[in-house]
C-alpha cells in the first residue's frame, strides 16, 4: 500500500462525488452553448451620449410634438440616425455626422456662448434658424449640415410608426367600396 494516509471511500461518496463532478460539468456546458445560442448583443451605437441628446434636441425642433401627433423625440429618431450610423459601410456618412455636431457647438457659442445644449430654448431655435438661412444653397459647413440633419431626421420620423400612423394618418390598405376623388362632370 501507499505510504500517505489511507482514504476510506464508501460506495456512497464515491457516487456523490460522481454526480457532483458530473453536474458542474453540465452547468458549465449549458451555460456555455447559452452563450454560443443567445442573440447577438445590438452593435454599439456611434454617437457618444453627449452627440445623441445633441441630435434628439435638434430633431426634436424640426419636428416637435404638437396636439396632432407626438415629435422626433417619442419616434425616437436620434437612436435611430445613431444606429444608422453605427451600421453604415463607409465612414464618410459618421465624419459629416461627427462634425456637423461640433459645428452646432460652435455656432451656438459664438452666437450665445454657450454650447447647444447649454442654451435657452429661444437659443436653440436662434441657431437653429442660422443654419438653415441658406438651405438652398448652403455654403458654410453648419449651413451644409443642416441639409444634412433635416433630410435624416425627416426621414426617419416619417418611416417610424409615430410618423405614419398617427402624423400621416396612414390606414394601410384598406379597402374603398367607393372612390371619393373630384366629381367629373
Amino acid at each position: 500500500m501507499a505510504d500517505g494516509p489511507e482514504v476510506d471511500l464508501t460506495r456512497r461518496d464515491l457516487l456523490k462525488a460522481g454526480v457532483a463532478a458530473t453536474v458542474g460539468v453540465s452547468l458549465t456546458i449549458r451555460e456555455t452553448v447559452a452563450a454560443q445560442l443567445a442573440p447577438a448583443a445590438a452593435p454599439a451605437g456611434f454617437f457618444t451620449s453627449g452627440e445623441l441628446a445633441l441630435t434628439e434636441e435638434l430633431a426634436e425642433l424640426i419636428i416637435p410634438a404638437d396636439d396632432h401627433s407626438p415629435g422626433a423625440r417619442a419616434a425616437a429618431v436620434a437612436p435611430y440616425i445613431n444606429s444608422q450610423l453605427a451600421e453604415a459601410f463607409d465612414d464618410t456618412d459618421r465624419v459629416t455626422w461627427r462634425e456637423g455636431l461640433l459645428h452646432v457647438d460652435q455656432l451656438s457659442q459664438t452666437m450665445h456662448g454657450v454650447p447647444f445644449l447649454q442654451s435657452a430654448p429661444e437659443q436653440r431655435i436662434a441657431v437653429l434658424t442660422r443654419m438653415a438661412a441658406n438651405e438652398a444653397s448652403p455654403k458654410l459647413p453648419e449651413e451644409k449640415f443642416f441639409a444634412e440633419l433635416k433630410s435624416r431626421v425627416v426621414h426617419a420620423y416619417y418611416t417610424s410608426e409615430i410618423g405614419i400612423k398617427q402624423e400621416m394618418e396612414y390606414k394601410g390598405n384598406t379597402y374603398l367600396p367607393e372612390f371619393v376623388g373630384t366629381n367629373v362632370s
